[in-house]
């Protein structure tokens, strides 16, 4: 990695502006910056979900999401340059069918909750939703690859499946939304 990160504070996004990993300048508003800024955030979320203790299987699928963020973060910072391909989406599809083939069917929606890593499993679940919409917003935009979409919507989906994993390994179940309850019986 040399001296990349030498520096911290450079002074250089003082006017608004910000660089691209081409050497680009953009503004800090621009829908690419807009786009790494959520895939940074879902990744800090997932940081804040590492903290807790959790089964040894989900922290290591979590740690390899961590890497792949942080690989896609740096293609968006670089147009035309691909990190996340189909390879990536594949193994998030192999983690989706691996653990949704040990929870029960959904009869009813779920709310986000349970147990603390349930819970913040959701939040990142939101957060990467976001950051898919960030992303489609970039494309209509500019082109941009469909993997790199395609991944984040599918660790949306993992999110809500881990978080059910979660519960269970926290002794507990999904919590779920009560459609027949009445406005006083809250």
């Amino acid at each position: 990695m040399g001296n990349r990160l030498s520096k911290i504070v450079t002074r250089t996004g003082d006017g608004g502006k910000t660089g691209l990993g081409d050497g680009a300048r953009v503004d800090k508003f621009s829908p690419r910056i807009v786009a790494i800024g959520e895939i940074d955030e879902t990744n800090s979320h997932l940081g804040v979900l590492l903290c807790e203790d959790l089964p040894p299987d989900v922290r290591a699928v979590l740690l390899d999401v961590q890497h792949d963020l942080f690989d896609l973060g740096g293609e968006l910072s670089m147009p035309r340059h691909t990190l996340i391909g189909d390879a990536q989406v594949a193994r998030l599809d192999g983690w989706l069918a691996h653990y949704n083939a040990y929870l029960p069917p959904l009869k009813e929606f779920i709310l986000p909750g349970g147990t603390r890593a349930a819970a913040l499993a959701h939040v990142v679940r939101t957060v990467a939703r976001r950051a898919e919409r960030a992303m489609v917003a970039l494309g209509a935009e500019e082109t941009v690859a469909p993997a790199p979409r395609q991944y984040v919507n599918r660790l949306s989906d993992l999110m809500f499946v881990l978080a059910r994993v979660l519960n269970r390994a926290g002794g507990g179940t999904d919590v779920l939304w009560r459609r027949d309850r009445s406005e006083g019986n809250s």
